[in-house]
C-alpha cells in the first residue's frame, strides 16, 4: 500500500537525437530524494509516456531495478498504458516481479473503448501485475472517461487503491458514498486548480510542478488538506512557481528549468518543444 499522499510525476529525459536517456532520469529521481522526495511516478503523467516503445519503458524498469537506494527507500510508480493492450500486458508481466511499488493504470488514447471493454483491459492487467493500482482517468488527453459504476466495479479488487482525475464534484461524492473499502484515494492530477479539488474530495497529488519545487508544493498541498489558510507570502510563492511551471507546457518548462542547473533532462520529443527547442 502507498502511504505518500503526494509522488511526483517526473519526465523522462532524452538526448538530442530524442533516444532515451535513462542515466539522467534516474539521477533526476536521485536528486529530488535528496530534497525529501519519497515517491514518483515514472512513464505516467507527464504527457511522453505513448512516445515510449515497449522496449524502452522495459529499459528504464531493468536500469531502476539496478539503483538499490532508489528501490527500497522510494515508493516507485509505474505508468502502465498502451494502445494495444497486448504491450501492457507485456510490460505488467515485467513489472511483476520487480521491486516497483504500485502501477498508475492508464487507457488507450484516441480509440474510446465501451466501459465494458475498458474494465476487462484493466482487470486483465491488474492480474498479470499484482500490484496496487491507481486507476488514470484522462478524458481530456485520451478521450475516454472511465465511469463512476466502472470505477465502483474496479474498486472491488482488493488491490485497486485509488483513481487519478475521477472526475467532478458529484462523481467523486457519487464514488465515495457507495465505496466499501476503508482506504481509497482520489489523485489530483497537477497543480491546477487544486484547492478546489480537494474542496470536492481529492485527498492526494501527482505533482509536477514538485519537480522543480518539492518542498514548497509538498507544504501547500498539506496545508490545503488541513484547511489552513496562507499568509500573503506564501500565496505569492505558490502564485510565482505555478506561472513558472504552467505558462505553456509544464514538462517543457520543467526541462528547461533544470537544463539550466546540473540536472539535466534533455529535450522534448517533437512536436513538443518544436518552436522553442
Amino acid at each position: 500500500m502507498l502511504k505518500e499522499n503526494m509522488h511526483i510525476a517526473v519526465p523522462t529525459s532524452f538526448n538530442n537525437d530524442e533516444s532515451l536517456n535513462t542515466k539522467n532520469t534516474i539521477n533526476h529521481i536521485k536528486k529530488i530524494h535528496e530534497k525529501g522526495v519519497n515517491s514518483v511516478l515514472i512513464s505516467g503523467s507527464t504527457g511522453e509516456q505513448h512516445s515510449l516503445s515497449l522496449n524502452e519503458k522495459i529499459k528504464i524498469i531493468d536500469d531502476l531495478e539496478k539503483e538499490d537506494h532508489l528501490m527500497e527507500n522510494m515508493e516507485i510508480i509505474f505508468g502502465i498504458s498502451s494502445i494495444r493492450q497486448k504491450e501492457a500486458e507485456e510490460l505488467a508481466k515485467h513489472l511483476k516481479n520487480t521491486r516497483v511499488s504500485a502501477i498508475m493504470l492508464g487507457y488507450s488514447p484516441y480509440i474510446i473503448p465501451s466501459q465494458d471493454e475498458a474494465i476487462t483491459y484493466t482487470e486483465s492487467i491488474i492480474s498479470i501485475a499484482e500490484k496496487p493500482t491507481i486507476l488514470y482517468n484522462n478524458p481530456k488527453r485520451t478521450g475516454f472517461d472511465l465511469s463512476s459504476k466502472a470505477i465502483l466495479k474496479l474498486a472491488e479488487n482488493n488491490l485497486v487503491i485509488g483513481v487519478k482525475d475521477a472526475g467532478e464534484k458529484d462523481k467523486v461524492e457519487k464514488i465515495k458514498n457507495r465505496i466499501t473499502k476503508k482506504s481509497f484515494y482520489f489523485y489530483a492530477g497537477g497543480e491546477i486548480n487544486l484547492k478546489t479539488k480537494i474542496e470536492n474530495g481529492y485527498n492526494r497529488l501527482s505533482s509536477i510542478a514538485g519537480n522543480i519545487y518539492p518542498k514548497e508544493i509538498n507544504r501547500w498541498f498539506n496545508n490545503l488538506l488541513a484547511n489552513k489558510n496562507l499568509n500573503s507570502q506564501e500565496e505569492q510563492e505558490i502564485e510565482y512557481i505555478l506561472n513558472k511551471i504552467y505558462s505553456g507546457n509544464a514538462i517543457l518548462n520543467i526541462k528547461n528549468i533544470s537544463n539550466q542547473t546540473n540536472e539535466p533532462l534533455g529535450k522534448c520529443r517533437r512536436p513538443i518543444g518544436n518552436i522553442t527547442q
